[in-house]
């Protein structure tokens, strides 16, 4: 989806209409699974389920916030995610907060072009599968070397 309107606007408005529209289409799409549970657990397939639906939303209560805030790093998935929390009657407060952080990503990746750089790099692997892994490799070799260097400096400095 391309979000023309926002070209030649400030980092922060365009992070936060991302964060807007995400926000908005995630909890809709949360409502309407509400909605579609609620069918469910007044129809005979939900009698039939009794125990097992019950469990299964135990389940995703308990394990459907990491999924949730995940969800939103995927392309495809993440519809089905909030629509199941939804379905399911996950907690609205966990729902609420798991979704949040998801969306606060979102909208970071949307930002600062990550789906370009991703889509970059699905094009080079679908040339050559090598090169990509290299140059994920190199990219994570450099992330180390940085990470690693820094921390040589803070003892060096600790030692003084």
């Amino acid at each position: 989806m391309e979000y023309t309107f926002l070209e030649g606007r400030s980092v922060v408005v365009v992070y936060l209409a991302l964060l807007g529209i995400v926000f908005l289409r995630a909890q809709a799409t949360y409502w309407i699974g509400r909605g579609l549970g609620a069918g469910v657990h007044r129809s005979r397939l939900g009698d039939r389920l009794g125990d097992k639906l019950e469990r299964a939303e135990g389940a995703i209560n308990r394990y459907g916030p990491p999924a949730v805030t995940v969800s939103f790093l995927t392309i495809g998935v993440q519809t089905a995610i909030n629509l199941t929390a939804g379905a399911m009657r996950m907690r609205f407060v966990r729902y609420l907060i798991a979704m949040f952080a998801g969306c606060l990503m979102w909208a970071a990746i949307y930002t600062f072009g990550g789906l370009a750089v991703m889509t970059a790099w699905v094009s080079m692997f679908t040339q050559s599968p090598l090169l990509a892994v290299g140059a994920l490799a190199a990219i994570a070799g450099l992330i180390g070397i940085i990470v690693w260097r820094r921390k040589q400096r803070a003892v060096a400095a600790h030692e003084v």
